[in-house]
């Protein structure tokens, strides 16, 4: 599932190429797949974007942000298996929309691919996107997070600290992998209450939360198994190369080398931890 590393990925790839640009036309791609959710209908979103210019491109969360001369914005969640590419999908049959656009440059288009069909594309009015995604529904970016801010969100809750991460009210743009991989170098237990960290722990969390996230950006995210994360331009990731822990149940652990990674189950998802680098 793409999270922050892999959509900042997606931003980086195709804002050179996008920015600045007229819109010439929104299509349907041909797909005979689950369709995906698109608000309001494509031949509405067609007519409210042709002729106006892509001023911005930006992340929210793990959301791409397309800002809209007129002051509206398209945002494109990814979900599960959602790509925002320039060029060569990892097959025709999962393309969903294409956006053309006026000029010639080295890339006049971008598609939306999703494989499992999970991924949405809204259109909200000027003013509308502030109004819907409220501090309260969508928490500090991930990236930007100092420790103060850290132990404001960590205070007072009894959520295990990985949980807390997934929680896109509270940290916005970590997902699972990440998570994992953060709390390992960070030296704190997964299950460990949020509202007990320590001041150390939470300068630690904050400091590795970066490292991590910096680290698997210049790296153009994680390509796992699957392949279903791909970059802007068709492109495996690299930070794979680079887990700690995640993925790696039963094996030695690369940072102590004397136990090995243990994996359980937290909010329905696997998490990843050494129990010497991280014991209670």
């Amino acid at each position: 599932m793409p999270e922050l590393p892999e959509v900042e990925t997606m931003v980086r790839g195709i804002r050179p190429f996008v920015e600045g640009r007229t819109v010439k036309a929104v299509l349907r791609c041909r797909c005979s797949c689950k369709p995906i959710s698109i608000r309001p209908r494509l031949e509405l979103l067609a007519k409210r974007l042709v002729g106006r210019r892509i001023e911005s491109v930006r992340r929210l969360g793990k959301r791409v942000v397309l800002g809209v001369s007129d002051g509206s914005a398209v945002v494109i969640e990814p979900r599960m298996t959602g790509l925002m590419l320039l060029s060569d999908p990892p097959d025709r049959l999962h393309l969903r929309i294409e956006w053309k656009f006026a000029g010639r440059a080295k890339y006049n288009s971008i598609w939306f691919w999703d494989r499992r069909g999970l991924g949405t594309v809204r259109l909200f009015a000027p003013g509308e996107l502030e109004r819907t995604l409220p501090a309260n529904v969508l928490g500090p970016d991930a990236l930007l997070m100092d420790a103060e801010t850290w132990r404001e969100r960590c205070r007072k809750t009894s959520q295990p600290i990985k949980v807390l991460l997934l929680d896109q009210r509270k940290v916005a743009g970590i997902g699972n992998l990440y998570a994992s991989e953060i709390l390992h170098v960070a030296k704190i237990h997964p299950a460990k209450a949020a509202g007990r960290l320590k001041a150390d722990e939470i300068r630690r969390l904050s400091e590795a939360t970066r490292e991590v996230l910096e680290e698997a950006i210049r790296d153009e995210g994680s390509t796992l198994g699957d392949a279903t994360y791909r970059t802007a331009l068709n492109r495996n990731g690299r930070y794979q190369n680079k887990h700690r822990v995640y993925g790696r149940g039963d094996e030695t652990c690369p940072t102590c080398s004397e136990a090995p990674i243990r994996r359980f189950v937290q909010a329905q998802r696997s998490t990843f931890f050494c129990p010497v680098c991280q014991h209670r």
